[in-house]
């Protein structure tokens, strides 16, 4: 079966994206280049720093991207290289990487709603105007139960 633009369109898998991505960006310290960015390489399985760079052409250049990602324990070396029968380094995603993700296409699906509590949910804290409008839009796409 084939899956077509109406089905995605009936779905109303998009319809809360921009809020739902900003939650999983604001509490994960992400930007909305990195996140799309994991997102994408998530899907591709194993990648090598080529295939990272290949990824990053429509997004903002940022030269220490990869590195941040590393450090903070978003991308994982599955493979070293060894100089003599490995050519280059194979990275994956990581787990937490993974939950992320995982987490975001659950909130779009309606199978699971966003965080609404301050342990779990920084935005909750409602400490900035931005901070305030994005957890009433948060509430307002957990009420609705047709996304």
């Amino acid at each position: 079966m084939r899956f077509t633009s109406t089905d995605l369109k009936e779905t109303n898998v998009l319809k809360h994206y921009r809020i739902i991505r900003k939650w999983a960006c604001k509490n994960n310290g992400l930007n909305d280049a990195d996140l799309e960015l994991l997102i994408f390489l998530d899907c591709e399985g194993m990648f090598t720093r080529k295939d990272f760079k290949d990824g990053t052409y429509s997004y903002s250049w940022d030269k220490r991207r990869f590195d941040k990602l590393k450090k903070s324990g978003w991308i994982k070396v599955w493979r070293d290289r060894n100089y003599t029968t490995r050519k280059y380094t194979i990275y994956k995603t990581s787990f937490k990487t993974k939950c992320l993700i995982t987490m975001i296409y659950r909130i779009l699906l309606s199978e699971e709603d966003i965080p609404t509590s301050e342990r779990r949910n920084s935005i909750m804290k409602r400490k900035t105007y931005s901070d305030k409008t994005l957890a009433k839009a948060i509430e307002l796409v957990n009420k609705d139960k047709k996304r």
